[in-house]
């Protein structure tokens, strides 16, 4: 009965979803953007943290979305958990700070007391970067609790043993080749009005889509469904990082990665045109073969022309293949990684990996700062 209900059901609610919760709004996410990077830069402490770090000695990892729940049919952590916590027991034995940008708790279904109950270990292995002054805590719209709720405090000294805060955003910065660089990195939620204070989406997703989430067990952040073309809010983010300079900008909140402004689906068919003009069959076969298990067979080549290589994007750590995405930033590089499981063990893949040196980025010219 529930398969029929899966089967029946899935489109026609998460077309609902969609059509009554409001679209990104450019203008918005602009100003918003703008006043957190201006916040942090002016005050910093106060919204968020200014982190300068040397490019080949400093190590970075960056993973946002894991919505942790009640391990019950609605919780889409629940199979990511494993690989999670594989991902971050190498992290810490190699010594990165690690940056949880936000949604990692999912407390528009759940209380805290009941997710706190469910996920002791992902909270312990976290608690060890704590110990050793390497983990900055981030906030998202579904994890907005720990920002705007006057319990967080006492919440989060329950979880870590240690009352630490909690920012809006955070800034890498560095110089490489005598120029400098900011790495700016917040959820992404910001100006968004489906989940920025739109009071329908939240009233849909506590009352309506969670308990039918959980009945149905349907968890909508596939690949499948997020390696499309940019979505709407991936896009505009993009627009945004575009026209900064000397700066790159890293969101969580969609659930797709994106690497050097692109999404993995526009890479592959930036790749396979690449193989065909180079008249590499096996090649070709082999990237074709990748888009189909996108199902994505027949689509057309986007246009890529002009593309900077300003915006990234962590994906997720809840697909429903408990597979994580993130981004790394090590030994002069930055890194899309996925973990999977592999004969049941958690395994790091490197998907995509640029030198910071050679990203195409605006310098010279475009807008400073805000």
């Amino acid at each position: 009965m529930r398969r029929f209900f899966q089967r029946l059901l899935y489109k026609p609610v998460s077309r609902l979803a969609d059509r009554f919760s409001s679209r990104p709004d450019k203008a918005r996410v602009n100003r918003a953007l703008n006043a957190l990077y201006k916040s942090i830069t002016t005050k910093p402490g106060k919204k968020g943290l200014v982190i300068p770090f040397d490019i080949y000695k400093d190590k970075f990892i960056i993973l946002s979305d894991q919505h942790k729940g009640a391990r019950d049919g609605s919780d889409i952590f629940a199979r990511s958990a494993r690989n999670y916590l594989a991902a971050l027991d190498h992290y810490h034995k190699e010594n990165f700070i690690y940056i949880n940008l936000g949604d990692s708790e999912e407390l528009w279904e759940n209380l805290f007391i009941t997710m706190k109950r469910h996920n002791k270990s992902t909270f312990d292995a976290e608690k060890l970067f704590i110990e050793q002054d390497r983990f900055v805590k981030i906030f998202g719209n579904h994890d907005l609790y720990w920002d705007n709720d006057p319990l967080a405090a006492v919440s989060l000294l329950q979880i870590y043993g240690r009352a630490i805060r909690i920012y809006e955003g955070a800034i890498l910065q560095t110089t490489i080749n005598n120029k400098p660089l900011e790495i700016f990195m917040t959820h992404g939620h910001q100006g968004d009005l489906q989940s920025d204070g739109n009071w329908f989406s939240k009233w849909f997703v506590s009352n309506m889509w969670g308990p039918l989430q959980g009945y149905l067990r349907i968890n909508p952040n596939t690949p499948a469904y997020n390696n499309l073309l940019k979505t709407d809010h991936n896009r505009i983010m993009y627009e945004w990082s575009s026209l900064r300079k000397n700066m790159l900008l890293i969101t969580g909140h969609t659930h797709q990665p994106v690497f050097k402004s692109l999404t993995q689906l526009e890479i592959l068919y930036i790749n396979l045109e690449t193989a065909k003009k180079a008249g590499d069959i096996i090649k070709t076969a082999k990237l074709e073969r990748k888009i189909t298990r996108l199902h994505l067979q027949g689509n057309t080549q986007p246009d890529f022309n002009g593309y900077l290589d300003t915006y990234f994007n962590t994906g997720c750590c809840c697909f429903n293949d408990g597979d994580i995405t993130g981004i790394e930033i090590a030994d002069g590089c930055i890194r899309l990684i996925k973990w999977t499981y592999q004969r049941k063990v958690g395994e790091r893949m490197v998907l995509e990996e640029s030198k910071l040196e050679d990203l195409n980025i605006l310098g010279g010219a475009g807008v400073d700062g805000v």
